[in-house]
């Protein structure tokens, strides 16, 4: 990938459902910078605790598979991928038994540290590599990436979220309800909202974007206004005259 529009970090938070890889993966297009979603990253973690038979809870069996796994990030938004080795994870970690276990496994302080430097060496490599990337998760804007450029939190009502996620699960083959969705969603929120360790929050200096009425590009349009209101466009812009 060439060095494209976006100089910096954008950090995309916000909880499940409120479209953060559908907008950080088009925002990242839109500008030809790299993508990251290290939820993808705690998601492939916890398919490989699954995988080994260990329960997500268990803090001493989980530690070493996390320690171990040979985790491959794609950072191209038109193409992201996600392997544990040589293998495509990308649709098993949207399984039903990985969102269902995922949160505790997050919760884990060695896991969340041991991602959260491997989430650092990605972002450091891609902006030297491209100028800059757009990173989606609960925690950038205030563990990750603290010193982002732009740091956005995402929103949307509990009903938007959950018709959202239950259309993405029809979408991809999944079979699921909008009240099962909903309860879902409903348990991320706690879970990630009250861990002890980079708990869900929007950073004190985020902009926060209530998706719940707009389409994506809506979001997109407001995303980008705000990118280029913080000068945030880099050479290729202005040779583009933008």
């Amino acid at each position: 990938m060439d060095a494209g529009d976006l100089r910096g970090v954008v950090a995309l938070d916000g909880p499940s459902g409120t479209g953060k890889s559908t907008v950080a993966r088009h925002l990242a297009g839109r500008l030809g910078a790299s993508y990251l979603d290290t939820g993808a990253m705690y998601r492939a973690v916890t398919l490989a605790t699954l995988r080994a038979g260990v329960a997500p809870d268990d803090e001493a069996g989980v530690i070493p598979i996390a320690e171990a796994v040979d985790l491959r990030m794609g950072t191209d938004p038109n193409h992201p991928a996600v392997h544990l080795g040589e293998e495509d994870v990308a649709a098993e970690i949207r399984g039903r038994a990985v969102t269902l276990a995922v949160s505790a496994v997050s919760a884990i302080p060695r896991v969340r540290e041991l991602l959260k430097a491997d989430q650092r060496k990605i972002i450091e490599r891609e902006c030297a590599r491209t100028g800059g990337i757009v990173v989606e998760g609960r925690d950038i804007g205030t563990v990750v990436a603290p010193d982002a450029a732009l740091k956005v939190f995402l929103t949307a009502s509990s009903d938007a979220r959950a018709q959202r996620r239950a259309h993405q699960d029809a979408t991809e083959g999944r079979v699921s309800t909008v009240d099962d969705t909903r309860a879902d969603v409903d348990r991320r929120d706690r879970l990630d909202s009250s861990r002890a360790t980079a708990p869900l929050r929007a950073a004190e200096d985020a902009v926060r974007l209530d998706t719940t009425d707009l389409d994506l590009p809506a979001v997109l349009d407001r995303l980008l206004a705000i990118v280029d209101d913080r000068g945030l466009r880099g050479v290729a812009a202005e040779r583009a005259g933008r």
